[in-house]
């Protein structure tokens, strides 16, 4: 099978690609770069010992998206990355973000019909779920989002149900938790463009000495250290998920067109957990300091991923400690480059 993955030079495209290139998967790739770097396909190529085509490509481009992928005859899914992705900037650049986001994903779903390509894995994303109770399952009631980029993945996930209903469009809808870690080969990881907008190649870089000081955002929350909780999800697991899906998708064991699926470890660490462990498994001290509460952030949230469990075949192998000792082995390589 040829798995057309879009974002694919991006943070988990790059992991996902180098499992599908492993599980025998042939690949094609595009990306814009907006948000990432080309070094990135020849270190997913060290990685694998396998080849996969490439091209520059950006989905917000109609006309050149289409022409791609009518050149390519045999792609028997899409796994959509491609999308920006950063909470605050969206707040400030709401209109960046629904055209790359929404309109981006008509344009694949357009040139997919134009095509015949019936199967797609769409990168969904906690936020649709806002200030749930946790631990939260896929049956959670989606409110209106807290954020542009939330609300582009809600409107994401609803364009993809209408047309599944239209179409014989058949979905998987993951929503990921909060991906961390690297590759444990330290040649791909998260590498934000920028000040890091997540927490733990904030904290890595902190580490390191490029950045001087972390700032925790609250310590008064009503949770048992004041700091916010999140599901931390390693990379690796999350990219081991789409080739489940895939596999899920080819096998046709959904029950509806449209398959919701939770990614996350099922427990919840909170900001000071996590700085713990990075303490614990890098043996260097944290510069860190207590600030205000942040707009948006929301109190706690960790998934119930019983349903990917049972329907995917698919569990987390990472732990905390195990997650934020391959980031900062990755932090650590990118250093030396």
């Amino acid at each position: 099978m040829k798995i057309l993955v879009t974002g694919g030079a991006g943070y988990i495209g790059s992991h996902t690609i180098v499992e599908l290139l492993q599980e025998g998967y042939d690949v094609v790739a595009l990306d814009n770069f907006d948000n990432s770097y080309p070094s990135v396909l020849e270190n997913i190529k060290s990685i694998s010992g396998k080849n996969f085509d490439f091209a520059e490509v950006d989905i917000r481009n109609k006309t050149q998206l289409k022409q791609f992928i009518s050149e390519q005859k045999d792609i028997a899914a899409v796994i959509h990355f491609a999308a920006s992705k950063a909470v605050g900037e969206s707040v400030a650049l709401p209109l960046k973000y629904y055209e790359n986001n929404v309109a981006g994903t008509v344009n694949l779903l357009e040139a997919m019909q134009e095509n015949g390509i019936q199967q797609i894995v769409f990168s969904s994303s906690c936020t649709v779920y806002g200030e749930a109770t946790p631990p939260v399952d896929e049956n959670a009631a989606i409110p209106v989002a807290q954020s542009p980029y939330g609300n582009t993945k809600q409107i994401c996930e609803e364009v993809l149900r209408d047309q599944s209903n239209a179409t014989n469009l058949k979905v998987v809808a993951l929503r990921y938790f909060n991906p961390i870690g690297a590759h444990e080969s330290a040649l791909i990881g998260e590498l934000p463009i920028g000040v890091p907008n997540n927490l733990v190649p904030y904290i890595t870089q902190t580490g390191i000495g490029k950045r001087a000081t972390l700032t925790v955002h609250g310590n008064d929350y009503p949770t048992p250290d004041g700091t916010c909780i999140r599901d931390y999800i390693h990379v690796v697991d999350i990219a081991k998920a789409h080739v489940a899906a895939i596999d899920f998708l080819a096998k046709e064991k959904y029950h509806n067109p449209f398959s919701v699926f939770n990614l996350g470890t099922g427990q919840g660490n909170s900001v000071l957990e996590v700085i713990q462990a990075f303490e614990a498994v890098s043996g260097v001290k944290l510069n860190y300091q207590i600030g205000p509460r942040r707009s948006g952030d929301i109190i706690q949230i960790y998934a119930d991923c019983q349903k990917a469990w049972d329907e995917l075949g698919w569990k987390t192998l990472y732990d905390l400690e195990q997650s934020m000792a391959s980031a900062w082995k990755w932090e650590q390589a990118l250093a030396k480059k």
